[in-house]
């Protein structure tokens, strides 16, 4: 945390670290964010901070390529001196290897020590997993805009972690950019291409890029099932690290501050 420039206000700096073509982490992400800044109980402020690995197409060999990147942009964020670092890919750190979370933030966090200048460090892979045993869930179903192997290692590396996937769906959209393209109302139309019966939770979005905000609360509003996201997860998570309430209005149930 640093000074704020308002009296009586808390400023925190998020850094995230964005495959380059990501657009809708750095608009989700403040989104929330801002609209907790609206809420009269809370004196917090945010800036948001990115460096970008480089990642067109979402195929196993770029997201690889792109991960390696991910130390550098750490290492440039922590000069900065961020409260808290967001590694903002789902996939990639998913496709290198079961429970690949936790070996990814201990690293990047150890970089930000080596730079002299250490943050804690979520992962949106990490903190979909923190979200769901949050919420008590065992059963779940699953979006993602994936081509099927990619959704199939989601799903792999989800149930290795003690959930069991009931049913997943695969948009198989290859291009990052018309990832990000899509309309943030779809998942609320495409959730109904999902089996939700006797699911715990939805996750509505399994990739940070995959626009989905607008969609969460509509959706757990409609069905009566906590909806989660990977984004509304590392808003979680970036809470939780920073030791905040947990509170952001009209994203589902993980961000009611009850958890």
């Amino acid at each position: 945390m640093y000074p704020s420039t308002e009296p009586g206000l808390r400023s925190w700096r998020i850094g995230q670290i964005v495959p380059s073509s990501n657009t809708t982490m750095e608009t989700e992400i403040p989104a929330m964010l801002r609209a907790r800044e609206q809420l009269p109980q809370f004196a917090d402020r945010f800036t948001f901070h990115s460096s970008r690995m480089r990642m067109k197409k979402v195929t196993q060999e770029e997201l690889a390529a792109m991960d390696r990147d991910s130390d550098r942009c750490a290492a440039e964020l922590s000069d900065g001196r961020m409260d808290v670092l967001g590694y903002a890919c789902l996939v990639a750190i998913m496709s290198m290897g079961l429970g690949y979370h936790r070996e990814s933030q201990k690293r990047l966090h150890e970089v930000t020590v080596a730079n002299g200048k250490p943050a804690p460090v979520v992962s949106s892979a990490g903190a979909l997993i923190e979200g769901l045993t949050a919420l008590g869930a065992k059963k779940v179903a699953v979006l993602t805009p994936y081509m099927l192997p990619l959704t199939e290692l989601v799903v792999n590396y989800i149930e290795h972690e003690g959930f069991e996937v009931m049913d997943s769906v695969s948009l198989e959209i290859p291009d990052n950019l018309q990832v990000g393209a899509q309309d943030p109302l779809a998942p609320s139309e495409l959730v109904s291409r999902l089996n939700t019966k006797g699911v715990d939770v939805i996750v509505l979005s399994a990739c940070v890029q995959m626009p989905s905000l607008a969609s969460i609360q509509r959706v757990q509003d409609r069905l009566g099932i906590p909806v989660i996201s990977a984004a509304v997860c590392t808003t979680y998570c970036m809470l939780k690290t920073l030791g905040l309430a947990t509170v952001v209005p009209d994203a589902g149930a993980l961000l009611t501050g009850r958890y």
